[in-house]
């Protein structure tokens, strides 16, 4: 699996006489929902990314990148671990409530505790997704909370539980809630109203941003109706105004802190997933609307990590990594007229599919990498899932990674660092909401018969027959040919049949294997 930082780093040079290079600071930047065509390094004309542009023409860009699923939680949990989300059969491979008990085990292995055992400092900022407690006793959000990010290998965190869409909607800066009042304790249930305000139900005038689905109607904070119940904790509630500004002043903060280094740092971004709501600064700068507007304000946080780490000269030896937890979206539950005002903008690059699906456009993601140090800029066909950051992360610092601990996750290093141009990844299993898989090998891609997901993404207008918007209830079997059919349009597997019975046997291999 992973090897010597020797035997990695000093190709160019015998290990006697090359310096031992420094190990890298390590930026991983995680967007929520953005698709595989949303920046305009990836061909996007209506959204601008100057920052992220940058980013690429000075690192290198996968365009065969993909996220472990189509959905968020079961994707964090791979990129930490190494290990596909759904050989967990207990609570993994699920979308968590932002009350549900953490996903990971303490005490496991984890991305970031592999590089704490190599000296780094290690901080999340965001996102978080992976559950708080022990799941034995209610989430108390008035005292301790734990376990979570700090009990599976960061030392600080300053993160939102689950989604923006989600109560409890406050911050947590290590174990505790940020600026919560103490005389008015946090109550949170998903399954009975306890909200002291009236919900998106009872007063959807009360939505001042746009309306919401019956799932995103409950408790109203910040003019936004969302999914489950709240009480109390006013004082402690986010502001979505807001977001964005707080994740760079606290990703900034921790680097100024950590810059003698060595650090590893997770920026969880919010956008553009829903409820979109873009900060002063960004309201109408792009040409397709709210959802346009939100990916530019990633940009600007992208810009402003940058800048930062140019400022504490920390940017020749920083490793970033700038990727999605899936594809993309557009309505998911709040009526902001993603879909109307689209402009002939392509999210997906094209691709069939969007979120929650196993096809391209709802795993394949945008992935960057730069290290001026040791990068040369440059674009890659490499077959790249973010299942494989830990294996690889690993091999760049010279730690070792049993592979029962990460089992799905291998050492692209090499891939990174120009040293070979083979194809070392020539599968990867896709993973869809109600457990779809999915299985891609070289140029062919194989959806079993029983493959079954909610459709997503089509919007008010939006033709039910093209094939890039189709739903995925997969009636029969289908098999692409990737190379002539990026877009996953026509079905082979009556000239085919022999390679669709293969790979659905390789499939059922990887499904039942055991570590």
């Amino acid at each position: 699996m992973a090897t010597g930082l020797g035997a990695v780093l000093g190709l160019t040079g015998s290990v006697d006489s090359a310096p031992a290079p420094l190990p890298p600071n390590i930026v991983i930047i995680l967007a929520d929902d953005l698709g595989y065509g949303d920046l305009s390094c990836y061909g996007a004309t209506k959204i601008k990314t100057p920052n992220v542009d940058r980013l690429a023409a000075e690192g290198l860009r996968f365009t065969q990148g993909y996220a472990p699923s189509s959905t968020c939680t079961p994707s964090r949990f791979s990129l930490l671990t190494g290990e596909y989300a759904w050989r967990q059969k207990d609570r993994k491979n699920s979308i968590l409530n932002g009350d549900a008990p953490l996903c990971i085990e303490p005490g496991r292995l984890t991305l970031p505790a592999m590089l704490r055992n190599a000296g780094y400092s290690t901080g999340i900022v965001g996102k978080w997704h992976l559950g708080l407690g022990d799941g034995q006793t209610p989430v108390d959000f008035n005292g301790e909370v734990k376990p979570g990010p700090l009990e599976v290998g960061f030392d600080y965190c300053y993160i939102i539980p689950a989604t923006v869409d989600r109560v409890p909607g406050v911050w947590i800066e290590n174990h505790r809630v940020v600026g919560l009042d103490p005389a008015d304790p946090i109550i949170v249930s998903y399954v009975t109203n306890i909200s002291d305000t009236p919900t998106g139900l009872q007063r959807p005038d009360l939505n001042t941003h746009y309306g919401a689905d019956k799932q995103h109607s409950g408790s109203i904070v910040n003019g936004i109706s969302r999914i489950g119940y709240l009480k109390g904790g006013h004082a402690a509630r986010f502001k979505d105004e807001d977001l964005a500004k707080t994740v760079v002043a606290k990703s900034v903060a921790y680097l100024e802190q950590h810059q003698t280094g060595p650090f590893f740092l997770e920026i969880g971004l919010f956008e553009p997933h829903v409820p979109r709501v873009a900060e002063a600064p960004f309201v109408g700068t792009s040409q397709c609307g709210l959802r346009g507007d939100v990916i530019e304000q990633i940009d600007w946080e992208t810009g402003e990590i940058m800048q930062a780490l140019k400022r504490l000269n920390l940017e020749t030896n920083t490793l970033v990594i700038l990727s999605s937890d899936n594809g993309a979206i557009l309505f998911d539950g709040y009526y902001d007229h993603s879909f109307e005002d689209l402009n002939g903008h392509q999210p997906t690059g094209g691709l069939r599919g969007w979120k929650y699906l196993v096809f391209e456009g709802g795993c394949r993601v945008p992935l960057i990498t730069r290290w001026p140090a040791r990068i040369k800029p440059g674009v890659s066909g490499q077959m790249f899932n973010l299942v494989d950051l830990m294996a690889t992360l690993a091999g760049i610092v010279g730690q070792t990674v049993p592979p029962k601990v990460a089992p799905d996750s291998l050492d692209l290093s090499p891939v990174l660092l120009e040293q070979t141009t083979n194809q070392l990844r020539h599968n990867t299993v896709l993973h869809g909401i109600s457990d779809t898989l999915a299985l891609r090998v070289g140029d062919w891609k194989y959806i079993p018969a029983n493959a079954k997901a909610k459709s997503g993404g089509m919007g008010k207008g939006a033709n039910p027959d093209d094939p890039r918007f189709a739903a995925s209830h997969v009636t029969q079997p289908l098999l692409f040919n990737l190379a002539n059919d990026p877009d996953e349009k026509t079905n082979v597997i009556a000239q085919h049949p022999e390679k669709a019975a293969a790979l659905q046997q390789q499939l059922e291999t990887i499904r039942r294997r055991r570590f």
